[in-house]
């Protein structure tokens, strides 16, 4: 039997970031998750144990906070291509970087109708993220949105599906429609204006998302993707992941009580999950820019 070491090995490791601008009486507040994984020929660390070549994770948590103090993080898809081109750019072994961060938002505190200089309070689930990935003088970026939990109660249809023995579901055609979306759009360029682009993207969607009269959470998914790609250039292609958070309604009748679509149960298990990718078709290769690793 031969046994032989796979080509590509990487170094990962993962940051929580906390970050306090204090340039003034109101502070800035940054909360971000920072994982790195660096690729290069690291078959001897593997194979004999000669750590020559490895890029210590201790090393690459410490760059993270180090990168973080020496100038402010900013936008997190300028913040993750300067930690990418520190790695490829410093470390003869390291032939690649991909750098991953999840933006964990917060909103200032209003007291007395205003919002407050220094104090905070956690705006749910939902995260900003992106996925920096160098490798030699290319680079490629894809930014995105994570648990944006949406819902329309009305305006949502599903019908003229097949029917057979194991089909109980009821067709409608007036129901709850909710989701949580998971987004990534991959960016063609790099001297964009990340934080304006990002909230565009995100009104485009949640503005076709209300306002699509939806046949299907399938047809939904399309109408974002392309709305999207039609009303920014600077996009190539949007992945969409749209978990189906069925709300189905309560049968009050042993009750003597009518349910005119006003009661539901909202159930989260089981689900379907839609998932779909729109792409321009002028779009330029997407080399890497999807790899995991």
């Amino acid at each position: 039997m031969a046994i032989t070491l796979g080509p590509n090995q990487y170094g990962k490791a993962e940051v929580r970031l906390v970050t306090v601008r204090r340039d003034g009486p109101v502070h800035h507040l940054k909360d971000l998750t920072v994982s790195t994984s660096l690729r290069g020929e690291l078959a001897a660390t593997h194979l004999t144990g000669d750590n020559a070549g490895v890029l210590a994770t201790d090393t690459q948590k410490n760059t993270v906070y180090a990168f973080a103090k020496e100038a402010p993080v900013g936008e997190i898809e300028d913040f993750g291509l300067r930690l990418a081109r520190h790695f490829t750019g410093t470390q003869e072994n390291i032939t690649g970087a991909r750098i991953k961060i999840d933006e964990h938002g917060w909103d200032r505190i209003a007291v007395g109708g205003a919002p407050h200089d220094h104090a905070f309070s956690r705006s749910g689930d939902e995260r900003r993220t992106t996925a920096v990935t160098v490798q030699g003088d290319r680079a490629w970026v894809v930014s995105g949105i994570d648990g944006l939990t949406l819902l329309k109660s009305t305006g949502s249809e599903f019908h003229g599906f097949p029917r057979d023995q194991y089909t109980t579901l009821a067709e409608t055609s007036d129901r709850i429609l909710a989701t949580a979306v998971t987004a990534k759009w991959r960016y063609q360029g790099e001297d964009l204006d990340w934080a304006a682009s990002h909230t565009e993207i995100r009104r485009v969607m949640l503005e076709t998302f209300a306002t699509k009269h939806s046949l299907s959470l399938q047809q939904t998914l399309y109408a974002m993707g392309e709305a999207v790609l039609e009303k920014r250039p600077e996009v190539a292609e949007v992945r969409l992941s749209l978990p189906n958070k069925h709300h189905f309604l309560v049968d009050l009748s042993p009750f003597g009580l009518k349910n005119d679509n006003e009661v539901f149960y909202a159930a989260d298990r089981p689900y379907g999950l839609i998932e779909g990718t729109i792409l321009r078709d002028d779009a330029e290769d997407p080399g890497p820019a999807w790899d995991i690793h």
